[in-house]
Formats: structure tokens, sequence, C-alpha cells
């Protein structure tokens, strides 16, 4: 019994320092990181919901790309959903009954999904719902985590969401091949009933979070207090959204990530014209999820004390340029190259997708900076909804574009010219540039008179948890498999 006990405290201990970093293995700490792998093992139905728009329904490019858009609508109110998690229990409590709801109204629109939908329309509701049901889920796991932030050292709450990130990036690395091996061997329905036994989890482990009930004898004083915190939050963040230096940089990126996508007309062309099947592009997406973490590594070795103006200048030049190369895919010229499709595909997204990584990891960094002092997390909650409003805008232009260039699921001929003018459209922001800080230290005295950055200047090479929360969302995957949210598509865009 004392060998038995030694080496369980053993085991605990192994874990809690190589594999929790540093956390205790709480119910709690396992329930939050099931729902972030959930976030990341969802993409198992990626390229389902790709094959069923384009094969059962029949969808266009034009078609798949405005539906994809707006089936990303709930990323883009997130903040509304953690203003009714405050403000709004739900029988007592705050947290758990909103992960309980996500995770059945995941379940019932996956299941959806696989039985009762046979038209763009119900295909759109039932996608919403799912993109609802993560973006919720989402919302109710990064407030926990900003709870524990308060009372943890600043390390210990970086490892948090290092934790955080890290989950999200294993269920998507793991279901990335599977997602096509699947695919080949049974149908999108049977990749939908699969998919939705997973937000079960989330409504399962809901019940491990330790949260005090909202006592109902101050139930009227607690709403009016929760009313007055919300308008005061609102007040915080007009405030700050004002402010010269904050609005400028978000308009700028705002710009750069709405400029239009040709994701759909490409997925049609590799399928339709190249005869690419599922489990090839399963394995795209396993090289392309690990090229993003390569892609990561390589800002924070190397890139991370590069000024805004300058890496987002410079990757914003070369990733238009080596989007380009696209063209030799799509005008076949490869071939006279003597580089096969399968190849050159792969080795192109590998290539792109560690561009597309390193440029966008300097706006994760800035928009961790632009967070006013008091409202950092619901401030970082809005700029990623902005970033996910201009990722919408992307798709529905991509549409837009690929309707009047007349590109559709059998006609090509005019694709060479979209995907010139979307790798070149990603240029247009560039004028702007000196909307952004010039430096980190100018941009943080000009901010500082207004509003304090969220990065601790005392450990400079410590990731704050706003700034870690910013690297556990360039990771995230949405519920409804191939909806995009932008980091998503800054990373197939260019």
């Amino acid at each position: 019994m004392t060998i038995s006990n030694s080496r369980l405290e053993t085991f605990k201990t192994t874990l809690k320092n190589s594999i929790l970093l540093g956390n205790e293995p709480t119910p709690e700490l396992i329930a939050i990181l099931t729902v972030y792998f959930v976030q990341g093992i969802l993409g198992l139905a990626r390229l389902a919901i790709s094959f069923f728009l384009k094969d059962e329904l029949h969808l266009s490019p034009a078609q798949m790309a405005a539906l994809l858009g707006i089936a990303a609508i709930p990323w883009v109110i997130k903040p509304l959903f953690g203003f009714l998690s405050d403000g709004l229990p739900l029988f007592g409590y705050r947290r758990r009954p909103y992960l309980i709801l996500s995770g059945l109204l995941g379940t019932a629109a996956w299941l959806a999904l696989a039985t009762i939908v046979r038209d763009p329309w119900t295909a759109t509701t039932a996608m919403v719902l799912t993109s609802l049901s993560i973006a919720i889920s989402d919302v109710i796991v990064d407030s926990l985590i900003v709870e524990r932030v308060r009372n943890e050292s600043l390390a210990n709450a970086g490892s948090l969401q290092s934790l955080s990130w890290g989950a999200t990036a294993l269920g998507g690395i793991v279901t990335a091949y599977l997602s096509g091996w699947l695919l080949e061997r049974f149908s999108t329905h049977t990749i939908f009933c699969i998919t939705a036994t997973f937000p079960l989890l989330v409504a399962g482990v809901a019940w491990l979070i330790a949260e005090e009930p909202v006592h109902s004898s101050s139930g009227v004083e607690e709403n009016d207090s929760s009313v007055i915190s919300v308008r005061e939050q609102i007040q915080q963040l007009w405030q700050g959204i004002r402010q010269k230096s904050i609005w400028l940089p978000t308009a700028f990126i705002f710009i750069w990530q709405a400029t239009p996508s040709s994701d759909s007309a490409l997925f049609f062309f590799t399928t339709n014209e190249l005869g690419f099947q599922p489990e090839f592009l399963g394995r795209v997406r396993l090289v392309t999820s690990i090229a993003a973490l390569v892609g990561v590594g390589l800002y924070q070795r190397f890139l991370r004390n590069v000024p805004f103006r300058v890496i987002l200048g410079w990757t914003t030049v070369l990733a238009s340029g080596l989007g380009m190369t696209t063209l030799l895919l799509v005008t076949h010229a490869n071939r006279s190259l003597g580089i096969d499709d399968h190849w050159f595909s792969l080795g192109d997204s590998l290539i792109l997708t560690v561009m597309g990584q390193i440029a966008f990891m300097p706006v994760l960094v800035l928009s961790a900076r632009l967070c006013p002092a008091g409202v950092e997390a619901t401030f970082f909650a809005l700029l990623m909804s902005i970033w996910n409003l201009s990722g919408l805008v992307s798709h529905e232009l991509g549409a837009l574009l690929t309707q009047v260039l007349g590109v559709t699921e059998t006609q090509f001929d005019n694709l060479w010219l979209l995907v010139t003018i979307t790798n070149l459209s990603t240029l247009l922001p560039l004028p702007f540039l000196h909307w952004l800080p010039e430096k980190d230290v100018d941009f943080e005295q000009e901010s500082g008179k207004s509003a304090q950055t969220c990065e601790s200047k005392d450990s400079p090479e410590t990731p704050t948890p706003v700034l870690e929360d910013a690297l556990a969302h360039s990771q995230n995957l949405p519920a409804s498999g191939d909806v995009e949210t932008t980091e998503d598509i800054l990373l197939t865009k260019f």
C-alpha cells in the first residue's frame, strides 16, 4: 500500500511539473482543458462539411463562400455571450449551465447535419448553431481562466494559457489527418454523427467546474450590480476604442484581413479539377497544422522584437508574392516543371502556412497591447470579434468576386485572375502602415497616456495572460467544421 501511494504521488508530481506546467491536476483544470481539446478535435468534420456542401447540396464556390461567412457570425458577437454569462445566471450559476447548454446545442446541431439537413438554408442554420455552441463554450472557459489569473502569479497564469493553447492544438493535430482518412471510408453523415459526440464531453465536464451559486436572497441587488458592471464595462470599452492610438491600428488590421479570399474556389479546383481525395487533403491539413506551430516558434525565436510596421509590411509583401505561386498550380505550369500536383500543393501549403502564421503573430501581440487596463479580457474579446468580422467580410467579398469572374464548380478559366486579385488585394493596406506604432516604446508611451498596455514591463520575456490568450486563439478551430475564424482565413488566403 505504501509503495502504491508512493507511485501515485510520483505520478501526480510528474503530471504537474512535466505536463501541466506546474498547475495542480484538479478536476476543474481537467474540465477546462477538455473544453479546449474539444475545440480542436471538432476539426474532424472540417473536410466533411466542405464535401457535403459541394457534393450533396451542390453549392457553387461563390455560394459556399457566402454560407461559410454567415456561419461565422457567432464569432463576431462573442462579447455578448460574456455579458450574458456575467449578468444573467441560469439556475443560480454563471458558468456551468452555459457550458451544458453549449454542449447540448452542439450535439443537436451536428445530429441535424447528419439527419435532417437537405438544403442550403437548413445547412446554414445548423452550421450557425455549431459555431454558436463552440463560441459560447470558448467564452466561458476563457472567463474561468481570467478569474483564476487574478489569484495566480504571472508565471502560473501564463502556464494556464499555454496549456489551453496546447490542448486546442493537440486536438487539431490529432484530427487533421483523420478528417480525410475517415471521409474516404465513411459518409459525411457518419462523420457528423461521430462529431456530435464530442460536444457532450463539454456538457459532461461542466459539472467539474468549481462554482459558487448566486444566492437568491440578494438576487435583485446582484442583478442591479451586474447591470451596473456591464454598463461600466461598455463605457470603458467606448473610451478605449475612441483613443487614436487604439482605433487606428484596429482599423489597419481590419482592412488588412478583410481583403477577399479565394479559398472556396481553390477547394473546388483541387477536388474537381485535380482530383485530390479526402485522405490527401487530410494529410495537407496535418502538415499545415504542424507548420503553424513552426511559424509560432520562428516568430518567438527570431522576430518578436521587430517593430510592428516592419514585420507586418515585409510579411505582407512576401506573403503576397509567395501566394502567386498558386498560379503555377492553377495554370498547370508545375507539370511543365516536372512537379506533381500533390507534391507542389503540399510544399506550397507548408511554406504559405509558416509565412501566414509569422504574419499573424504581431497582430496577436498588438491586440494584447491595445487593451486598456481594467477591461483587458473584455476588450481583447472585442478585438477578436472585430478580427472575425473582417474574416466574414473576406469570405463575402471572395464570394462576390468568384461570382463576378464566373468561377464555378466546373469552370476554372478565370481562377488564375481570382487568385491574382485576392493576392494583390492583400497589398492594399500598405499605404496605411503609418497607422501602426513605429516602435514598441513609442506605442507604449503614446497609449500609456490614456490606457495601460496589457503586458508586464517588469518581465518582457514572460507572456502575459492576455498575450497567451492571443496565442491560444490563434489555434482555435470553430465548431462548424469548415467555418473559419479570422486566424484560419489569414493562414490560407496568402
